[in-house]
C-alpha cells in the first residue's frame, strides 16, 4: 500500500511537471510572437520616418541645385553683359587706333617731303661750299688742313701763355688770401670761444684745523694712516708742513677719493681703520658720480650727442686730470667749440669736427692702465663703443700716429694746437716755455753728423738735418730712435714728441 502510493505521487508529480512546462512553453510563445509584433512595429515606424527624411532631403537638394542654378544664370548674365561692355570698348579703341594711323601715316608723307626738299638743299649749300673753299685755297695756295694746324698752333700758344700768367697770379692770390684766411679763422675762432685763463691747480694738500690733528691721522703705532693708505690707494705725507698733510699718487681719481675722505675724516673727527674704510666707500661714489655728470656736462657743454654712457663717464674722469695747469675736460670742450667754429668758416662736418675735438684726449683718461698712447687708446676705445670711423680717425691721428684722412681730421687737430698754445692756456711762462725748446733742440744738436735742429709745433715735434756724407740711411733710422730715447729720459713734456730725421743727398754742377 504504501508503494502504490508513492507511485501514485510520482505520477502526479510527473503531470504536474508536463502541465507546467506545457504552460512555460505557451507562454513562451506568447511572449515571443508578441516581441516580434512590437520590434516590426517598430521596424516600420522607423522605415517611414527614414522615408519621410529622405523626401525631406531630396526637396531640399532640389531648391539648392534651384538655387544655385539660378545663381550661376545671374554669374552668367551679369559676365556676358561685362564682356559685351568690353567689346563695344575695344571697337572704340580701334577706332581711334585706325584714325590714329590714317594721321601718322599722313604725317609721314608729310615729313618725307620736306625730307626731300631739305636734301636738295643741303645738296646745292655743299656744292656750294665745295667752290667755295676751292677758291679760298687757290686765294691762299694752302690747303684747309694746314690753315687749320696753323690757326691751332697760334692759338694753343696765346692759350698757353695767358693759362701760364693767369696760374701764376692765381697762385700768389691763394697764398696771401689764404694766410690772411687761416690768421682770421684763427684769431675768430679764439675770440669767439673766449675760455678762461688758467686759474685753478689740481692739489693734493689737505689743510688741518690744528697740528694735532696730524697725530691723530698717524693714529697709534701709524695704524689709521696705514689702514687709510691700503684702503686708498695713495700715499699720506705728513711733514713739517704747518697744518697742512699732503697726497700723493698717479690716479688723479683715487687721489681726489683720499682728498675727499681724509677732509671729510678731520672734519668729522672719528679716525680709526672701521671708519675709515666706511668714508672711503661713501667717497668713492660720490666721486663716481661727479664723474658720470661731469661727462655729461661736458658733452652738453660741446653741444655734442648720442655718446654711449662709457664714453662719457670715462670722459667725465678727465675733469681730475690737467696737463700743466690745463684741465683736460675744458680742454676737450673747448677744442670741440674750436674745431665747431672752424668747421663752420671752412665748409666742413660740423658734427664729425665737435665729437673728433670732444673725444680727441679721450686716451688720457685711462692710458696709465693700457698700454700705446693716448690717440691710440682713445680711438679704439670709441671704436668699440659705436664711434662712426671718421670719428676715430681724428681722435687717432691728431697727433699724427697714423694718416689723417678728411679734412675734420686736420680740423681736430689745428684746434688743438690752438688750445694748448693760446696765451693762458697753460700754466707755463715764456721763459720756461723757450728753455723747453731750446733743450730740445740742444739734445738733438748733442748727436754727431746733425747739421740743423728745429723745434715747431709748440714743442710736439723737432725736425733734425743731418749731413748726408756722415749718416746713411739706416743711421738716420737709428739716430731718430736714439733721440727719442734720449728726450725720454732727460726732458719732462706733455703728450709726446715726433722726432723727424731728414737726410737730403744733393748733386750740384756748374756750367762754364
Amino acid at each position: 500500500m504504501g508503494q502504490f502510493n508513492l507511485v501514485l505521487f510520482i505520477v502526479l508529480l510527473l503531470v504536474v511537471v508536463a502541465i507546467a512546462a506545457v504552460v512555460v512553453v505557451l507562454l513562451t510563445r506568447n511572449l515571443a510572437a508578441k516581441h516580434q509584433r512590437e520590434m516590426e512595429n517598430r521596424a516600420d515606424n522607423v522605415v517611414a520616418t527614414a522615408t519621410e527624411k529622405a523626401r525631406t532631403l531630396e526637396l531640399e537638394a532640389k531648391d539648392r541645385a534651384l538655387k544655385i542654378i539660378q545663381d550661376a544664370e545671374g554669374e552668367l548674365r551679369s559676365r556676358r553683359q561685362e564682356i559685351t561692355r568690353e567689346e563695344e570698348r575695344l571697337q572704340k579703341r580701334r577706332a581711334d587706333l585706325d584714325s590714329r594711323i590714317e594721321r601718322s601715316e599722313l604725317r609721314e608723307q608729310q615729313i618725307n617731303k620736306r625730307q626731300s626738299q631739305l636734301d636738295k638743299r643741303a645738296a646745292d649749300v655743299e656744292k656750294m661750299y665745295t667752290q667755295e673753299m676751292a677758291e679760298l685755297q687757290k686765294i691762299a695756295e694752302m690747303s684747309s688742313d694746314e690753315a687749320r694746324g696753323l690757326l691751332l698752333q697760334e692759338v694753343e700758344k696765346d692759350a698757353r701763355s695767358d693759362m701760364a700768367r693767369i696760374i701764376r697770379q692765381i697762385e700768389a692770390e691763394a697764398r696771401m688770401d689764404g694766410e690772411k684766411r687761416a690768421r682770421e679763422i684763427v684769431a675768430d675762432a679764439i675770440q669767439r670761444v673766449a675760455s678762461e685763463h688758467v686759474s685753478e691747480v689740481t692739489t693734493s694738500v689737505v689743510p688741518l684745523p690744528n697740528e694735532e690733528m696730524k697725530g691723530r691721522i698717524v693714529g697709534r703705532n701709524g695704524r689709521n694712516i696705514r689702514a687709510f693708505e691700503q684702503v686708498a690707494g695713495v700715499d699720506v705725507i705728513v711733514d713739517d708742513t704747518p697744518e697742512a698733510v699732503t697726497i700723493s699718487c698717479f690716479d688723479p681719481v683715487r687721489r681726489e677719493v683720499a682728498r675727499r675722505s681724509l677732509a671729510k675724516l678731520i672734519l668729522d673727527g672719528r679716525i680709526h681703520p672701521a671708519h675709515i674704510e666706511k668714508i672711503l666707500n661713501d667717497e668713492q661714489r660720490a666721486v663716481e658720480k661727479d664723474i658720470e655728470d661731469a661727462g655729461q656736462q661736458a658733452a652738453f657743454d660741446a653741444n655734442v650727442a648720442g655718446l654711449h654712457p662709457d664714453i662719457l663717464k670715462v670722459m667725465g674722469r678727465l675733469k681730475y686730470r690737467t696737463s700743466y695747469g690745463q684741465n683736460q675736460l675744458s680742454h676737450a670742450v673747448e677744442v670741440s667749440k674750436l674745431a665747431a667754429v672752424i668747421a663752420s668758416e671752412l665748409g666742413a662736418d660740423m658734427e664729425i669736427c665737435k665729437a673728433g675735438a670732444f673725444l680727441h684726449d679721450l686716451g688720457k683718461a685711462m692710458d696709465h692702465n693700457t698700454e700705446g698712447t693716448h690717440a691710440s687708446i682713445g680711438a679704439e676705445f670709441a671704436k668699440r663703443h659705436g664711434v662712426s670711423a671718421r670719428v676715430v680717425n681724428c681722435i687717432a691721428s691728431h697727433h699724427h700716429e697714423v694718416d689723417q684722412e678728411s679734412v675734420e681730421a686736420v680740423i681736430v687737430e689745428a684746434a688743438d694746437a690752438i688750445s694748448g698754445a693760446r696765451p693762458g692756456a697753460r700754466r707755463e711762462d715764456l721763459e720756461q716755455y723757450i728753455k723747453r725748446l731750446r733743450a730740445l733742440e740742444d739734445v738733438a744738436n748733442s748727436f754727431k753728423g746733425v747739421s740743423q735742429s728745429y723745434a715747431i709745433q709748440a714743442g710736439r715735434e723737432v725736425r733734425i738735418i743731418v749731413r748726408p756724407d756722415d749718416i746713411d740711411d739706416l743711421e738716420a733710422t737709428r739716430m731718430a730712435r736714439d733721440i727719442a730715447k734720449k728726450i725720454e729720459e732727460t726732458m719732462q713734456y706733455p703728450g709726446q714728441i715726433k722726432v723727424t730725421v731728414i737726410r737730403e743727398t744733393r748733386a750740384v754742377d756748374y756750367a762754364k
